[in-house]
């Protein structure tokens, strides 16, 4: 009967040497396995290694969970724990430690899972810059080029700059002018809309506003337009007379003859009468060699007489071959007496030749008029200066 239990016995030393060892699960009080001394069921002490105990013990208990394997991760890892083994229903095989372990490290090997680094995050830009305290600096705008846009091939070209835009622009990329100019958009005002335009007209919109003259420019607006208002008073204060020059230019010519004619002296035979007799073959004289500066003719009219020419024949003939015969007049100075009293003086130039010379007097309401010599042409010890003859015209009566 001693033989008996030791087959059992190395059988559990077998299975203990094939099972790791781990610690016995807690089992509440009096519910012992059948190796705990305190069980009064069993006669023995509970180190009974008989095969009667262990036969039963195998086949009465349930199934025993797996152990825990040392090596395995708990389920909130971020590894893939590994599969449970189950019991081989084999025979055991003999193990080694060193075997063991070189099992063990092969799988801490697998759960090893390689994992890159993060990349660092690109920080945000943020929507200010950062600057130095007290000095905000926002974003700079991006300025677009000017000139035509990329997308308006074959659109409707500017009116002012012939830029294309894309159809569906009121204003110019280019200009910023309107699309939209029409025959109806209104011209530059002339100057003196501008000058005396209202002041509470409505203001132009942008792009429409005249130009802003400064400077020299709107100086020369007043500039402009004190000489327009100079020349209107102008205008109104010597109206009649302009309207009078303009008849007497179109006014048809008459000869008018003195009421009587006086000298301050006179050559022999050669008296003031004849200087006013309408013949050329005769002449006055004042009976003074050399220029006779300061000797004068007069004629009178017995009513005021508007004249409008005059025809002066210097020497003792219209004949070129006797103007050498006398000194002829070069300056006169023609005194003139108006109806009211008033006294006019005029300066007339004559030319060194034969014939009549006509002048342009106009002058109206005239009662006399005195011619005094000033300077003569070939002026001679031995000559007088000679006058043939003075003619007045004034307006014909026969004018329509």
């Amino acid at each position: 009967m001693a033989a008996a239990p030791a087959p059992a016995a190395t059988s559990r030393a077998d299975d203990r040497a094939a099972v790791p060892e781990t610690p016995p699960p807690h089992t509440p009080y009096g519910h012992g396995d059948g190796h705990d001394g305190h069980d009064g069921h069993d006669g023995h002490d509970g180190h009974d290694d008989g095969p009667g105990h262990a036969t039963g013990t195998a086949a009465t208990a349930p199934a025993a969970p797996h152990p825990a394997d040392p090596y395995a991760t708990a389920p909130d890892d971020d590894t893939e724990p590994l599969p449970s083994v189950t019991d081989s229903p084999g025979p055991p095989q003999p193990h080694h430690r060193h075997d063991d372990d070189a099992a063990a490290a092969e799988r801490a090997r697998s759960l090893l899972v390689p994992v890159a680094d993060p990349e660092p995050r690109a920080p945000d830009e943020p929507a200010v810059a950062p600057v130095l305290p007290g000095r905000p600096v926002a974003h700079r705008p991006q300025v677009r080029a000017v000139g035509p846009q990329s997308d308006a091939e074959g659109g409707v070209p500017c009116p002012w700059c012939s830029t294309l835009n894309r159809p569906e622009r009121h204003y110019c990329s280019r200009c910023a002018m309107s699309m939209t100019r029409g025959e109806d958009t209104p011209g530059r005002l002339p100057w003196w809309r501008r000058v005396f335009g209202a002041r509470d007209a409505e203001s132009a919109w942008a792009g429409e506003r005249p130009r802003l003259r400064r400077g020299f420019g709107h100086i020369w607006n007043w500039v402009v337009a004190a000489v327009v208002i100079g020349l209107v008073i102008t205008l109104i204060v010597n109206l009649g007379a302009m309207i009078q020059a303009t008849r007497d230019h179109f006014a048809k010519r008459a000869p008018v003859g003195p009421s009587s004619v006086k000298a301050s002296r006179s050559y022999s035979e050669h008296g003031a009468p004849l200087a006013f007799d309408k013949l050329n073959n005769t002449w006055w004289g004042p009976g003074i060699a050399q220029a006779a500066e300061g000797e004068w003719l007069e004629a009178t009219f017995d009513r005021p007489t508007r004249l409008l020419d005059l025809v002066i024949t210097p020497g003792t003939s219209t004949k070129p071959d006797q103007l050498s015969a006398s000194a002829l007049p070069r300056q006169l100075d023609a005194q003139i007496t108006l109806a009211d009293g008033k006294k006019i003086t005029r300066t007339i130039t004559l030319d060194q030749g034969a014939g009549g010379q006509r002048r342009k007097f106009r002058v109206g309401e005239v009662t006399s008029v005195r011619f005094i010599l000033r300077s003569a042409y070939g002026a001679d010890p031995k000559k007088q200066v000679a006058i043939a003859e003075i003619e007045f015209f004034g307006p014909s009566s026969n004018n329509t």
